[in-house]
């Protein structure tokens, strides 16, 4: 099995999480939506009439022992299967502070260190932005499932830049929090 095979393999659905220290649990919500819910209309892509801008995000239950925080928006598109083909990635974001609580309406302080774009064309954050199918005229675009991931980790990523870049995708930001993953919180919406 190939080492990327492999990485795809062992992180996908992150598994990852070791046991928290006793105190509450690591808790990731958005005040602009409900777990679970759709994407609301003004955080859609431009296309759909939103700014396209990131999800404002809240997060308690901070472990003591964490000395990281990185955070993974993704999303498996048609015909990719969790746990064996790795997903879309929508946002990389680690070197997030120990002591923040939670990212701004389109993180207008940059807090952290972005990672490659969905395309692989940019750095920060991609907006959701499902397709209209050509034949589905006068119907509603398909569903697709989105996810958010906050990573408390026991360590700080060395082997990562300290600064946004292209070269961190979703294999190697992975990479990069296997073994030091302490406590995770996951968070969907629908587009």
């Amino acid at each position: 099995m190939s080492l990327a095979k492999f990485v795809a393999v062992a992180f996908i659905g992150f598994k990852l999480v070791g046991p928290a220290l006793a105190q509450d649990a690591l808790t990731l919500s958005s005040p602009a939506m409900a777990n679970g819910a759709p994407l609301p209309v003004d955080l859609q892509c431009q296309r759909d009439n939103g700014d396209g801008v990131s999800p404002p995000l809240v997060w308690s239950g901070v472990p003591v022992a964490t000395q990281s925080l990185a955070l993974i928006m993704y999303h498996y598109p048609k015909g990719t299967v969790e746990g064996v083909d790795p997903p879309s990635q929508y946002w990389l974001l680690w070197n997030i502070p120990v002591g923040t609580m939670g990212l701004p309406r389109g993180n207008p302080a940059s807090l952290g260190d972005e990672g490659s774009n969905k395309d692989g064309v940019a750095t920060g954050y991609t907006p959701p932005c499902s397709p209209t199918p050509w034949f589905s005229f006068g119907k509603s675009k398909p569903e697709h499932q989105y996810f958010i991931e906050l990573f408390a980790l026991n360590a700080p990523l060395a082997t990562l830049p300290t600064h946004d870049a292209l070269s961190v995708d979703w294999t190697v930001l992975t990479a990069a929090i296997k073994d030091k993953v302490i406590a995770s919180s996951r968070i969907s919406f629908w587009d």
